[in-house]
């Protein structure tokens, strides 16, 4: 009787260890830390390495604050891989040696992740990209144009649809929550606001045209970028060459 319980404890127990060793090696285990960001695990998906971004460019601050603009109507153009780099890297990107990045962060908790639709854009399929701040890099989330859907949960805006591209600035709120509480909430839409501005800056910067869109059904853009329940749409931003001027 002993024997037979003993036998069975060691068979339960080796199974067990064959499916731990199954899924570290499969990778299909997923423990997605909300101080890490929100791209899936390394080497399941398409990675994408962006331009060196160019920190020295034509206009001057003041020239880009004097021409800001919030544009609606854009060329049918696709956008280059190095203005897209741009963009980005001055909405999130590293610009210090300890990690420190283009936006102000309360406590440098970094709430703030970065996805980008892609309809027209060189070198790029259409499809969703999350952006990597670490390694400036677009990780791709899947593929096809969903800027049509995209501009339906923004309540119809045309000029959504028409972007060859839109950022999509999202955050992950609990981890500047975590060090501030409820007050962290204000902390990071103020963040959010500073990546905003950004992008309208470079985006001048560059002669392309942005705006800021709040109007959207949240559920809809998560479900549409399939975002982790952790990741909280807040600010679209479609952009492209302006169509006027």
């Amino acid at each position: 009787m002993m024997r037979n319980i003993a036998l069975a404890f060691i068979i339960v127990l080796s199974a067990m260890l064959l499916i731990l060793i199954y899924y570290h090696y499969t990778g299909k285990v997923e423990n997605y830390s909300i101080g890490k960001p929100s791209s899936p695990p390394p080497g399941q998906q398409l990675t994408i390495k962006l331009p060196t971004p160019e920190k020295y460019g034509q206009m001057t601050v003041e020239e880009a604050l004097s021409k800001r603009r919030s544009i609606r109507s854009y060329k049918d153009e696709p956008l280059t891989l190095f203005k897209i780099s741009q963009l980005l890297w001055a909405a999130q990107g590293i610009t210090s040696k300890d990690g420190k990045r283009a936006a102000p962060s309360a406590g440098a908790t970094y709430p703030i992740e970065l996805y980008l639709v892609v309809g027209a854009a060189e070198n790029l399929e259409p499809g969703v990209y999350h952006y990597n701040p670490q390694n400036h890099s677009l990780t791709l989330v899947f593929t096809g144009d969903v800027r049509t859907e995209l501009m339906d949960a923004c309540l119809g805006q045309d000029w959504v649809g028409e972007a060859p591209v839109s950022i999509v600035i999202c955050a992950v709120y609990e981890r500047t929550t975590a060090r501030y509480g409820e007050r962290g909430v204000r902390y990071v839409h103020i963040e959010v606001g500073c990546v905003c501005e950004n992008i309208y800056l470079e985006a001048t910067s560059l002669g392309l045209g942005t705006v800021a869109v709040g109007a959207f059904y949240d559920d809809e853009v998560a479900n549409i970028l399939q975002l982790p329940e952790s990741v909280k749409p807040l600010l679209v931003m479609p952009v492209g060459i302006p169509l006027y001027g």
